[in-house]
This record gives structure tokens, C-alpha cells and sequence, in this order.
């Protein structure tokens, strides 16, 4: 059982181009592995395929298991024996034109741990009056999701699951040491909300949290939008400890035991939390 991991997010813009950004994502992670030698590795939300068109989406979603972008990582992560936690993919649902926001994750020999499809979808209109719906392609999951590496406990979100407090709740409950957050935070509203929403999750989790973030633009039906970037990680006191620059990149930090047990010495919220009927 590990006492320490170093953990790298990474920071891509991904489009519509499915294999160029599986081409991306294996450089940076080669890049990251080269420079870093991370246990962990965290791709953004959506890392295989962003934005585009709505029969585009569907026709590059991939099964889970067994899809292109699935048997990617799997390789990837047991020819290079890494964790990889694939921040988000698109997960093909027979039947259904929709998809699954997916985050898929292999340990060292490449063999799948958790798999978690996003609770909260990004329905809103933006303050320059853009409208997201991503419930129209995307059909919502149900189950909170951990998982074990080497003796830390993960807890899965993506992006807009940031917002609602009752899933880190629920996470904080199973006493997850990592928080996993996946995202492609829009401008507007990440430069308002993306680093203490993040802090916050991270304080009342008392756990590392793990962002990586889509940057810059990309196009969804004919209309460039901007992604804000700023993949961080921060600690369980909820201080950032590590940021990306900006632009397609990585980040790499140390996720300790120690930072996490001291936390919890200082403020014992576990002993003290109760459920609190609405």
C-alpha cells in the first residue's frame, strides 16, 4: 500500500477528430510518463471526441467495454504500467441515439477497475446567452463510483457534477483520498467558478482533487465555443498545489497520506457529519 503517488492531469483540445486526438492524448501522456513518471495519468472530460455534430457523436461513440477508445487506453496503460483514468470518453448506447459521458479506468496491466457515466448534465444558458444542452446527445448515469489504486480511494465526477454537493457528500461518506473531476469547463463560467468550486470540493471531501480541463476553442454544431483551461490539482486543505499553463499541456503533483491524515486530525468532519433530511 502506497503512502504517496505522483499524479499528472492532462490538458488537451480535443475536437472533432477522433483519431487526432487519441494521437494527442498518447504524445501527452508519453510526454508526461517521460518527464514525470506519474502513477497516475487523468484525461480531461470528453478527451476522444468534443463537440461536432450530433450524428458525429454518434457514430464515433465506442463500446465499453471493447471500443476503440477503450482498447487505446487499455494498451496504453499496460504497455506503459500506469494508471489511466480516462477523464471522460464517449460510451455508444445500443439502441439509444444518445451516449454515455464515460470515465473508464485501467490500472497497470490495462485491465478496467471503474467505470462512472456522468450524473449531472450540462443543461444552462451562459452569460452572453449560449445555450449547452447536453442532456439532446447525452444520456445521464445513476451510481456513485469508487474505486482502489494501490490503497488510495478514487471518487468519480465530471465537469458539472462539480455543482451539486450531495454527490461529494456521498463520496465523502465512502471516505474517498481522491477526488477525480474531468472537465471542459466553458469560459464564462470558469473564470467565475472553475478554482473555487474545485477548492471547495477539495475542503469538504478533505481529499486531493484531480482536474484536468479541456482548453481552448472547439466547435459544436458550426459554433466555436471556449473552454477555460486551468487544469489544477489541489490538497485536501483545498490550496492548489499544481497548475497548467495555458494551452495543451499537463501537470504534475504529489498526492500524500500525510496531507490527507493531517487534514482530517485538524477538522474531524467525518466524526461530526450527519444526514440532514431536506
Amino acid at each position: 500500500m502506497k503512502t504517496e503517488l505522483k499524479v499528472t492531469a492532462i490538458q488537451m483540445n480535443s475536437g472533432a477528430d477522433q483519431q487526432k486526438n487519441l494521437a494527442d492524448a498518447a504524445a501527452l501522456m508519453k510526454a508526461a510518463i517521460a518527464s514525470d513518471h506519474p502513477d497516475l495519468i487523468m484525461l480531461p472530460e470528453y478527451f476522444d471526441f468534443y463537440g461536432g455534430e450530433k450524428e458525429g457523436k454518434h457514430a464515433a461513440a465506442g463500446a465499453v467495454p471493447g471500443g476503440g477508445s477503450y482498447t487505446f487506453l487499455s494498451n496504453f496503460a499496460r504497455e506503459h504500467k500506469v494508471w489511466i483514468h480516462a477523464g471522460s470518453l464517449i460510451e455508444r448506447i445500443e439502441g439509444d441515439t444518445r451516449v454515455y459521458n464515460t470515465s473508464v479506468v485501467f490500472d497497470r496491466e490495462g485491465q478496467e477497475v471503474a467505470t462512472y457515466r456522468k450524473i449531472h448534465l450540462f443543461d444552462i444558458t451562459a452569460p452572453d446567452g449560449t445555450k449547452y444542452h447536453e442532456s439532446s446527445t447525452v444520456k445521464a448515469g445513476e451510481s456513485v463510483v469508487t474505486y482502489d489504486l494501490e490503497g488510495f480511494t478514487v471518487g468519480c465526477a465530471i465537469c458539472f457534477d462539480m455543482r451539486f454537493s450531495d454527490l461529494f457528500a456521498a463520496l465523502a461518506r465512502r471516505g474517498v483520498d481522491i477526488v477525480s473531476l474531468p472537465s471542459a469547463f466553458a469560459l464564462q463560467t470558469g473564470k467565475d467558478h472553475w478554482d473555487v468550486l474545485c477548492r471547495a470540493r477539495a475542503i469538504e471531501t478533505q481529499a486531493y482533487v484531480i482536474a484536468p480541463a479541456q482548453v481552448g476553442t472547439y466547435f459544436s454544431n458550426g459554433q466555436a465555443r471556449m473552454t477555460y483551461g486551468n487544469s489544477l490539482v489541489c490538497d485536501p486543505w483545498g490550496l492548489v498545489v499544481g497548475r497548467a499553463s495555458n494551452g495543451v499541456g499537463f501537470v504534475s503533483a504529489r498526492v500524500q497520506r500525510s496531507e490527507i491524515d493531517n487534514a482530517r486530525g485538524l477538522i474531524p468532519m467525518q466524526a461530526r457529519r450527519k444526514t440532514i433530511a431536506a
